[in-house]
């Protein structure tokens, strides 16, 4: 339900409902090769979660949801600020997205590049090197 209400909200954003996460079952989700790391709000509920994976001191986000209530709480930051400092972080997000754009440029990641991935969807890539 997280992932889902997350990415409904992006696609609003880019203006693109087919966002593979988007249409995810919880048996795919369940699956997928990810190491995850979440937040709990003060209920207990899930607050945010980030799935990663990792080679070579590269670690690649492929998920970071929060909940939309909980947007600029500071959960996206501390989920990041988990990862490994001496590691390059790697995230996509749409092109269209600008408010992630904006947050993940004020956590230290730089446009690598842009690309066409389907019609109607561009995806920026961002990278942040080893923090010292």
């Amino acid at each position: 339900m997280l992932q889902h209400a997350a990415y409904t909200v992006e696609a609003d954003l880019i203006g693109f409902d087919g966002i593979p996460p988007l249409q995810e079952s919880l048996e795919e989700l369940m699956s997928a090769p990810l190491t995850w790391i979440g937040i709990r709000d003060e209920g207990g509920g899930l607050a945010g979660a980030l799935g990663y994976t990792s080679e070579d001191q590269v670690v690649d986000i492929d998920r970071l949801v929060v909940a939309p209530e909980r947007f600029r709480s500071g959960c996206g930051s501390a989920l990041i600020g988990a990862l490994d400092p001496g590691s390059t972080v790697t995230v996509s997000t749409g092109s269209a997205n600008t408010p992630a754009h904006s947050f993940y440029s004020s956590l230290g990641f730089t446009k690598a590049r842009e690309e066409q991935v389907v019609p109607g969807l561009k995806i920026a890539h961002f990278t942040r090197e080893p923090q010292p």
